[in-house]
């Protein structure tokens, strides 16, 4: 096990696991990991995979609560309890077109894990301030980091940078990982250009495998369908997702 702190409340950590790698179909899916067994913390947490290596798993995580907090104490030799590997993948990126990822939070995780997947993709991470990042802004190298505060990068969120790369490509189609907010101003802006996109949803957990119903989210209205069950109107993130495409969902 390798467990390094990367930036500013965001650690990577790296673990055998040949047994979830065997099962493992791309990037996009994610383990859950039970990090405390007791009745103070009983739930367990997402985390995407970040990068597979041999045997090995990598997933970044940003320290946050107790929880989080004491994930970043543990060292080489421990070990711990994951399930996985769980939820679907990113699709079409090999199919020609020029990809797009955007990045933000820990969503840049599957992000990365995508984009060493796709050579030739073009990736924004956004982020509140320098300190959160620990990658190079290297436009030359296809790689754009983005800051509120504009410490590095360019100032501002990703969506005026994902705007002028999308102008600048022939045939885009986005991936995108983040916050909530992001995702809906991401999702605002394909639909709004007719772009093709997928969207990998960030949502609590207490289990992964569809049984608690915590990681509910609506699906996207459609003319003439009248949904009335619960199971028409919404989706699990766990198990139809985490990655869907921008026009099945609506976040509210």
């Amino acid at each position: 096990m390798a467990n390094v702190q990367l930036a500013k409340n965001l650690w990577s950590m790296k673990f055998k696991a040949p047994e979830i790698i065997e099962e493992y179909f791309g990037a996009g899916q994610f383990i859950s990991i039970l990090v405390c067994d007791t009745w103070e913390h009983p739930l367990r947490r997402p985390m995407s995979i970040a990068d597979v290596k041999g045997d090995c798993i990598s997933i970044i995580y940003k320290t946050v609560g107790a929880v989080t907090k004491s994930l970043a104490k543990m060292h080489p030799g421990d070990s711990i309890n994951v399930l996985g590997p769980l939820g679907n993948t990113f699709t079409g990126w090999e199919d020609g077109r020029d990809s797009i990822l955007v990045g933000g939070g820990v969503g840049l995780a599957p992000m990365l894990n995508l984009h060493k997947m796709v050579k030739t993709s073009t990736i924004i991470i956004g982020a509140r301030t320098s300190e959160e990042h620990f990658l190079s802004h290297s436009p030359q190298e296809g790689i754009f980091l983005t800051t509120d505060d504009g410490s590095i990068g360019i100032r501002g969120t990703v969506i005026p940078t994902l705007e002028s790369q999308v102008m600048s490509k022939q045939n885009p189609k986005i991936f995108a990982c983040g916050p909530e907010p992001m995702l809906k101003a991401v999702q605002s802006f394909a639909l709004e250009n007719q772009i093709p996109t997928q969207l990998s949803v960030e949502s609590y957990m207490a289990c992964g495998i569809g049984i608690c119903q915590g990681c509910a989210i609506k699906k996207t209205e459609k003319e003439g369908i009248m949904r009335q069950t619960y199971h028409e109107k919404y989706d699990l993130v766990c198990v139809n997702g985490p990655v869907f495409s921008a026009e099945e969902v609506t976040f509210d």
